[in-house]
């Protein structure tokens, strides 16, 4: 290869749908990818980050400006696959250094066909992004075509209106067996016998599942458009509404699914797109927010005591706080932009959190959420004991 040919395969451009155009380095995969433009203020959790779910069709921007710098691991990832679009960086880092390191950052991108841009001005974008909203976009990485990819922007549809649970979930009911990761050991194999739960997958995190079977509870995991006659036929302790990406207006499986288990006094945790859909389910209406929320440094806040958490956020819809029926209760809302956080049925044991409290990545804050849910069980199980 020459070394004009190579210098051309190693540029990428960045074009927002508004026309803006920034050029900087090719990291990952060559080619291109199309979705909505965000940003994303963790420091840490770059691999949690790309292998979360809900960021499906999207093009993730890190404002943090040095990533990988302690490359990949097996252990780390939240899901079985990366489904971020595409990863908007800074800085990439020329070494990777870590005792648990097992592939660079650019070995996980390519191998995982993730097409990334570096050295752009990751800050300009981001108040680009604060101002406007999220953006629909294109990284184009290798042979670049500055109005081709203005073209691709230009014609992605948008998340609104997108029911994509059904296209990130598992597609059959399983067991899941693991906890925590703790240091030396790896992740924990912890009793999974006190309380059944059965969680819809919408795009779950795995550490939320791990979390659940840290607290002994035997975990079956079923398809997004599981009826709720399947799952109480599973006779479970309680249900778990997991996160995911999308608009959840579409769901109305989902919705469906949750209103008929409502109605069977099940408890019930959602949490993020899980969050929405009991909302949706109990009569509240969902909106598409100007930049969305993503980041683990989000203080939120208890209605009920006051008490202020910092949380870890990845959402771009979110319950309408003044469509609430008269059966939901506000528990928690941002500090940021007051916007809805948490919600609590008051005549059913059901209740859920806009953000991820599994702190993956973020910090730990929220993780009394998981202990809520199974004192919800426990009453249940003594109830009908």
């Amino acid at each position: 290869m020459s070394i004009l040919a190579s210098q051309s395969a190693n540029r990428a451009i960045l074009v927002l749908a508004d026309g803006t155009i920034f050029r900087g380095t090719a990291i990952g995969a060559e080619g291109s990818a199309v979705g909505e433009v965000v940003f994303n203020t963790a420091m840490t959790g770059y691999q949690e980050i790309l292998t979360d779910p809900s960021y499906t069709e999207q093009l993730v921007t890190l404002t943090y400006p040095h990533i990988g710098n302690t490359g990949t691991n097996d252990e780390d990832e939240e899901s079985d696959a990366v489904w971020a679009k595409g990863l908007i960086i800074r800085d990439n880092a020329l070494k990777a250094s870590n005792f648990r390191k097992q592939e660079t950052l650019n070995e996980y991108l390519r191998r995982h066909n993730v097409v990334g841009i570096a050295d752009i001005d990751t800050r300009k974008l981001t108040r680009i992004l604060r101002e406007k909203g999220a953006q629909n976009g294109c990284i184009m990485a290798g042979e670049l075509d500055d109005a081709k990819a203005l073209e691709l922007a230009q014609q992605f549809p948008g998340l609104k209106g997108m029911d994509l649970a059904k296209e990130v979930c598992c597609k059959e009911v399983q067991p899941w067996v693991g906890g925590s990761w703790k240091l030396g050991e790896g992740h924990t194999q912890p009793e999974q016998s006190k309380y059944h739960v059965v969680a819809y997958d919408y795009g779950v995190k795995h550490n939320i599942l791990r979390l659940l079977a840290d607290r002994n509870c035997k975990i079956t995991l079923v398809p997004a458009q599981t009826p709720a006659s399947e799952v109480l036929a599973m006779n479970p302790d309680g249900v778990f509404l997991s996160n995911g990406p999308g608009d959840p207006e579409p769901c109305d499986y989902a919705i469906k699914a949750i209103q008929e288990l409502l109605d069977n006094n099940i408890p019930i945790f959602g949490i993020c797109l899980g969050h929405q859909l009991l909302g949706l389910a109990s009569g509240a209406k969902s909106v598409k927010m100007k930049l969305g929320h993503h980041g683990a440094n989000h203080p939120v806040q208890d209605s009920r005591t006051k008490r202020v958490m910092i949380t870890s956020q990845n959402h771009g819809f979110a319950i309408d706080i003044d469509t609430l029926p008269d059966t939901l209760e506000v528990t928690h809302v941002s500090l940021f932009d007051g916007t809805l956080q948490g919600i609590k049925r008051k005549d059913k044991p059901a209740f859920s959190f806009q953000g991820h409290p599994e702190a993956s990545p973020g910090p730990h804050d929220a993780a009394e959420l998981f202990d809520q849910f199974i004192e919800l069980m426990q009453q249940r199980v003594q109830a009908t004991a």
